[in-house]
């Protein structure tokens, strides 16, 4: 339905947006996957515009609750879904983004009139949205940090209580600023002062106001790559020496694989995605580092030899990433993991069978839940006699609210706060026995 409003040429950017929400919360597909395939309204867009369309719609996400909030004293009751996510998206763009309450008001009538001109949301948009902007930009502003909706928020709430999880919706609520990882850890004063970063105590770079990425000094040359601090600190935590044969395990997008190639490990990335493992390969070659590219099916791929070490970032529920992802708390279901966490013990299982004698794993997973880490490791000790688990306290940068008491990395999206936060990660570092 919103397609129309694209094709009368009416903000085509509110129409992609439009159509970009509606499908996260009425068609439950995620942003990135809607991205990908580049369908509808989106698919006509040129560069700025497609830009503009993807930002309206994550930020209208990120801050949904406090659109609904605003709403709420001028709506009786809910209209019907397509309707109701019009009058967010013009909410955020009034409140939030200061735009000229009539244009926004207009654009918004139109995409209510193209989705169905035969009823009264037309109107019903009008009236809403001309009250909403009486309020202004003042009463948003005062509002608190958008609640998680209440069946994601429940689930993280079981495990960090009320507190823990207001301090995550405070940084969800932020947009992130974009870390970088160096090519040559070397040169991090030379590329902070050239990029106006920050060098985080970790050793990534910290960007407040990147704009576009492609055309920053170094991206051409693949002297770094985007990549989150926490994300980084895996690699780190595997901490591979030249030389060494290296498995990245579940590789795709690749940030990790170019970490530990630029170590001088031997890397193998292995990933089941044909899909994503292209933007590895071409990561690759923008960066000039080295690795062997397998497509398989991890728990059936076999080595001809085994590795001295494995990094397997595990495929799981990626409660950690709503700060950069804020669809996702839409479209995951917290109740039952038994799947991914099924997957994620046999991924285990297979990644220390490939491991020689003495060989070093590390598991990661961009989870905020026990589940998808503490757990994971506790039942591995159990499965596989002699295993032991490295105390990770002496990684860069580490602080010790960060530490688990077996030593493993438990890092939140709430950490960090004056410097932009981090995305939530539980890190392992075991070790095979002889």
């Amino acid at each position: 339905m919103a397609g129309s409003a694209a094709q009368t040429g009416e903000s085509p950017a509110r129409a992609a947006a439009l159509a970009l929400i509606n499908g996260v919360l009425i068609d439950q597909i995620s942003l990135a996957d809607q991205i990908a395939r580049s369908k509808g309204p989106l698919a006509a867009l040129g560069g700025g515009d497609r830009a503009r369309a993807q930002r309206l719609a994550t930020e209208t996400l990120r801050h949904l609750r406090t659109c609904d909030q605003m709403l709420g004293p001028f709506l009786r009751l809910p209209p019907y879904p397509e309707i109701h996510n019009i009058l967010r998206l013009g909410t955020y763009e009034i409140c939030a983004l200061g735009e000229a309450p009539h244009g926004v008001v207009s654009a918004a009538v139109d995409l209510a009139r193209a989705a169905d001109p035969r009823s009264k949301a037309p109107g019903l948009v009008n009236a809403v949205l001309r009250r909403v902007a009486e309020r202004g930009p003042e009463a948003w502003e005062a509002a608190p940090p958008p609640s998680l909706p209440k069946p994601f928020r429940k689930g993280l709430a079981a495990v960090w209580g009320n507190k823990t999880v207001r301090a995550m919706e405070a940084a969800q609520a932020q947009v992130p600023p974009t870390d970088l990882s160096l090519r040559d850890l070397t040169r991090a004063e030379d590329w902070a002062a050239t990029l106006g970063a920050e060098i985080l105590p970790t050793g990534s770079l910290r960007l407040r106001e990147p704009g576009k990425i492609s055309t920053l000094p170094g991206f051409a040359e693949g002297a770094w790559w985007v990549q989150d601090a926490a994300a980084a600190l895996a690699a780190r935590a595997l901490a591979p020496k030249p030389g060494e044969r290296v498995l990245d395990l579940c590789a795709a997008p690749g940030g990790k694989t170019l970490q530990l190639a630029a170590s001088g490990a031997e890397v193998t990335a292995l990933d089941i995605s044909e899909g994503r493992m292209a933007r590895l390969r071409e990561n690759l070659e923008r960066t000039g580092l080295s690795a062997e590219v397998v497509v398989a099916d991890a728990r059936a791929y076999a080595p001809e030899t085994p590795f001295d070490a494995v990094l397997l970032d595990a495929p799981c529920s990626a409660t950690g990433t709503i700060r950069r992802h804020p669809d996702l708390p839409y479209l995951r279901d917290l109740s039952d993991l038994s799947d991914v966490t099924e997957l994620q013990s046999a991924l285990l299982d297979r990644a220390l069978a490939m491991l020689r004698p003495g060989g070093r794993l590390v598991f990661a997973t961009c989870s905020l839940l026990p589940a998808e880490g503490e757990d994971q490791i506790a039942t591995a000790f159990s499965r596989h006699p002699g295993l032991t688990q490295q105390n990770l306290a002496d990684l860069p940068g580490i602080e010790t609210a960060w530490l688990t008491e077996a030593g493993a990395l438990r890092l939140r999206p709430d950490f960090w706060p004056e410097r932009g936060g981090l995305d939530g990660f539980f890190i392992a570092a075991l070790g095979k026995p002889v």
